[in-house]
C-alpha cells in the first residue's frame, strides 16, 4: 500500500506526511512544480511536466488496488476508483463507487452555472475540522491496510 497526493493545491500535505511516517508507508507528492517541503526516506517528490492533467495522469498510471489517493479533483478521484484505489478528499470524506457519480454530476452542474454567471465559483472555507477529519480518516484507512 502506498499513498499518492495530488499535491499542487493540497492543503493537507503535512497531515498525510505525518501518517506516512507513523506507519512507515511510501508516499508520493505529485505536482507540476517543485514543492518546498522537507521529506524523509519513504517520501518521493514527483514533479511532472506542466501539461494539462500531467500530475493526474501520473497518479492514475502508478496508483492501483489498495493504494490511497488524496485529491480534491473529482475527475481524478473517478479515474483512481476505476483502478481500485481508495480515494479520500482533503476534507476527509471518501470518494466511493456509490458517491462518485453524484460528485461528477454536481461538478458539471456547477461548471454550467458558473458559465451562465449564476454561480460565482466560491468554495466554502477549509476549516480545522476538515483538517482533523482528514487526518482521522487517512489514519483509519492506512491502519486498516497495514494490519
Amino acid at each position: 500500500m502506498q499513498i499518492f497526493i495530488d499535491a499542487d493545491a493540497c492543503p493537507v500535505k503535512e497531515e498525510a506526511l505525518a501518517v506516512a511516517y507513523r506507519y512507515n508507508v511510501k508516499l508520493f507528492l505529485v505536482s507540476n512544480q517543485w514543492l518546498r517541503l522537507p521529506v524523509g526516506d519513504n517520501v518521493e517528490k514527483i514533479v511532472v511536466n506542466d501539461g494539462f492533467d500531467a500530475a493526474d495522469d501520473w497518479i492514475v498510471e502508478n496508483a492501483g488496488a489498495g493504494d490511497v489517493v488524496v485529491t480534491g479533483d473529482i475527475l481524478l478521484a473517478s479515474r483512481c476508483l476505476e483502478n481500485g484505489s481508495n480515494v479520500i478528499g482533503h476534507n476527509g470524506k471518501p470518494f466511493t463507487s456509490d458517491n462518485i457519480g453524484m460528485a461528477v454530476a454536481m461538478r458539471e452542474l456547477k461548471s454550467q452555472l458558473r458559465d451562465m454567471g449564476e454561480d460565482k465559483g466560491y468554495n466554502k472555507s477549509f476549516t480545522k475540522d476538515d483538517r482533523s477529519r482528514f487526518s482521522s480518516a487517512l489514519n483509519l484507512i492506512v491502519e486498516k491496510a497495514v494490519r
